[in-house]
């Protein structure tokens, strides 16, 4: 354990932000850079000895957190961070990315503020990577077996450089321009800076991992030719089927989904655009949906200059407290305010979209809502709650329902989908198909980032597996899925 006091005498202090009139005039990410390593040692000495660490039980990486921490309470940066790459392949990601369901399963949680477990971790892998202490791993000999990887957002990439440093040749197909998936085009600048994506993707370079951009699979190459060239297959493409609203209006212009939006921002910041093609500048914008995309989307239109921002959401606002239902350690659905609520707009809970007008043109121009509330059980308007508010951007940030089956590829591998739209898959992440696997938000569907990296390592012990009899590959530690433990 860390301080055998510290849970006592330190409290929880966590990432200093920038200024919000500073930050909204640029993309780099919000936090103050350095700010967490006067105060993390301290922190990570809050870790008590709890005998039984439920913050293991919160994360689907099982990640080693008391150890770490004891290494960071320590100053013990290098053995730290060898402890927390024994288990993640990108806590530089996580740890920025992640909506840290490890420290809702903090023991410390019962009666106080939990760990910053998230803080520390980030604060660890920054300082390995300014300390050239994260290494190529490159394999000590190749097995001769090839494997094909469709996608490379976090559970490919997973997967990727788990099978890669088992010795197998591993090709990364990505459709876009550039590697990293919704990381790369999904997630703003300002929660993470494309940077850490790069210098992971040198690493995986160098350890012979290679990559193949702006080759979509079913379309540019069809599933027939990848299995003839590949021993094993996994796919990780996604759940990219967004949500759509089908209500009048919907046709008119400046009306997008969420995927449709942010990336362009993301193309502006990586040089492609001067300015982006859809952007709030001047406009009064209306979000639909109120998680962590629809943040990303308010937080994009304040750095555009938006005239006004609206976050609607068609349930009730969270409590600030665990309700009876969502008890320790379970994860509760608490209200939170991100950084990009601290910049403003207003936030609307309980409505549902009528309809969209638009002006002559074919723009939209106002939004029409009502009140909603559950009336024994069943989601029911509230009469005389009608009323429109002005929307010359609206974005649909309303999740995702499953995988694109439009490109071919599911129905070119020949991949059973199961009742959810989502391609099914054993405990192995194996398909119905010899040698197809499927792993992260594919198989899953729309999920945390450290499912979907716990999951790219669990497939890749599968694969492994399956190409040489047997695997030395570490799993995930995973007991909220037992179904899918291996």
């Amino acid at each position: 354990m860390a301080d055998p006091k510290g849970f006592l005498t330190t409290g929880r202090e966590v990432a200093e932000t920038r200024p919000v009139a500073e930050r909204v005039r640029d993309w780099n990410e919000v936090y103050v850079p350095g700010s967490l390593l006067p105060i993390i040692s301290k922190q990570a000495g809050r870790c008590m000895d709890c005998g039984i660490p439920f913050c293991h039980n919160g994360c689907p990486l099982g990640n080693l957190i008391p150890e770490w921490n004891d290494y960071a309470y320590r100053e013990d940066w290098s053995a730290a961070q060898e402890r927390l790459h024994a288990t993640n392949n990108f806590p530089e990601f996580t740890g920025r990315l992640c909506p840290a369901p490890c420290e809702s399963a903090c023991v410390l949680g019962i009666n106080q503020p939990a760990v910053t477990i998230k803080n520390v971790e980030v604060s660890i892998i920054d300082k390995a990577w300014d300390a050239n202490d994260v290494k190529p791993q490159a394999p000590d000999r190749l097995s001769g077996k090839t494997v094909a990887v469709i996608g490379s957002g976090p559970a490919g990439l997973a997967a990727a450089q788990q099978l890669t440093r088992a010795g197998h040749t591993v090709v990364v197909y990505e459709r876009a321009d550039r590697i990293g998936g919704l990381l790369r085009y999904g997630i703003p600048e300002f929660k993470m800076e494309k940077r850490h994506i790069n210098r992971r993707i040198e690493q995986m370079r160098a350890e012979g991992t290679k990559f193949r951009t702006g080759v979509e699979v079913g379309r540019d190459i069809t599933a027939t030719d990848l299995r003839k060239r590949f021993d094993a297959v996994v796919v990780a493409a996604g759940a990219t089927t967004a949500r759509d609203l089908p209500v009048p209006g919907r046709e008119l212009a400046g009306i997008h989904q969420a995927m449709e939006y942010l990336p362009l921002a993301n193309k502006v910041v990586e040089g492609d655009f001067v300015a982006a093609p859809i952007t709030a500048e001047g406009k009064h914008v209306v979000v639909i949906g109120g998680g962590d995309t629809g943040a990303d989307c308010v937080g994009t239109a304040h750095r555009q200059g938006a005239a006004s921002v609206t976050q609607l959401e068609i349930m009730p606002r969270p409590g600030e407290d665990r309700n009876a239902n969502q008890p320790w350690p379970t994860f509760p659905m608490l209200y939170k305010v991100t950084s990009a609520h601290e910049e403003g707009g207003e936030r609307v809970y309980s409505v549902s979209t009528t309809h969209f007008e638009g002006d002559e043109d074919g723009n939209v121009q106002f939004l029409h809502l009502v009140e909603v509330e559950f009336v024994d059980g069943k989601l029911t308007q509230k009469p005389g709650t009608e009323r429109k508010i002005p929307a010359q951007l609206v974005t649909l940030a309303m999740g995702f329902t499953g995988t694109d089956v439009a490109n071919g590829l599911v129905s070119q591998f020949g991949v059973d989908l199961d009742e959810r739209g989502n391609i099914a898959r054993d405990a192995d992440f194996a398909t119905n198909v010899d040698g197809v696997y499927v792993a992260g938000d594919a198989g899953r569907g729309q999920s945390l980032i450290v499912w979907a990296i716990a999951e790219g390592r669990s497939a890749a012990r599968g694969v492994d597996r399956y190409l040489t009899g047997a695997s030395s590959l570490p799993a995930p530690i995973r007991p909220t899925d037992r179904s899918l433990l291996v």
